[in-house]
């Protein structure tokens, strides 16, 4: 009885946050900087000194001790954990997790110190758009222009470690698709993605077809401040309709050396 039962649950779930989208996307208006890009428009970065206020629920969800709107995306977001499954499911609109600043639902912990977060992700709409992003992102802070390092999948299959060096900043990546046997499309061949931190050194690791994890492509240095940020995001790259992430078999360690 338990498929039965957890089915039904996803349908309702998936049935509310449609409707949610539907009703409020109606009812606002998308700057033309935010579109994404198509062959009449190119997506640019939003206007200097353009923000939304992060809306934040302190309220614990699995193993992490809050989730947040970073950048306030047009449509709320919604987070949801499965203790049956150990399943963390995040809908979120959001133009963008790039540029000066970030429109994703984030769910986060407060630490310090070294760190390894791993998950295995998973689009349920396999029509989304291509360039949405599931994420392992550790941020300064919670506001959308946040010094951060994240390891993102997109719906395409492009891979990176990127970077915002300093609040306000522009990003910077290193892509590591056809790297060491990497495929260049990998969704569906990547199963599980993480992100290490070893005091300022931030590493990229991936598991291939269910094999072990390892580190892909270069280091980057990057300094934060404790306590800082770390959890799980998800951006539709749409920026008032909203697309779902999935992520299991979550493991978050205050230590390097221990990636799985």
């Amino acid at each position: 009885m338990k498929a039965p039962i957890v089915l039904f649950i996803v349908l309702v779930f998936c049935f509310v946050s449609y409707r949610v989208t539907a009703q409020t996307a109606a009812n606002v208006i998308i700057p033309d900087w935010a579109l994404p890009g198509s062959a009449t428009h190119k997506q640019v970065p939003p206007p200097a000194g353009f923000h939304r206020d992060t809306r934040t629920d302190n309220v614990s969800i699995g193993i992490f001790e809050g989730q947040s709107d970073v950048g306030a995306a047009l449509v709320p977001g919604i987070s949801s954990y499965n203790k049956a499954t150990g399943q963390y499911t995040i809908v979120s609109a959001g133009y963008n997790v790039w540029y000066q600043r970030d429109e994703f639902r984030y769910v986060w912990k407060k630490m310090s110190g070294d760190i390894s977060l791993a998950a295995d992700f998973g689009f349920p709409d396999t029509a989304g758009y291509d360039d949405r992003k599931a994420i392992v992102i550790i941020r300064q802070s919670l506001h959308d222009d946040s010094k951060e390092a994240m390891v993102a999948i997109h719906g395409s299959g492009l891979m990176h470690l990127a970077w915002r060096p300093e609040e306000g900043q522009m990003m910077k990546e290193i892509r590591v698709n056809d790297r060491n046997g990497l495929p260049d499309l990998v969704t569906g061949h990547v199963s599980r993605i993480g992100i290490q931190k070893h005091g300022d050194s931030f590493a990229l690791f991936v598991s291939v077809d269910g094999g072990p994890m390892h580190q892909v492509g270069d280091t980057i240095q990057l300094h934060f401040n404790q306590p800082f940020f770390v959890g799980l995001g998800f951006c539709s790259h749409l920026p008032a309709k909203t697309d779902t992430a999935i992520f299991s078999h979550v493991v978050l360690e205050n230590s390097v050396g221990t990636m799985r």
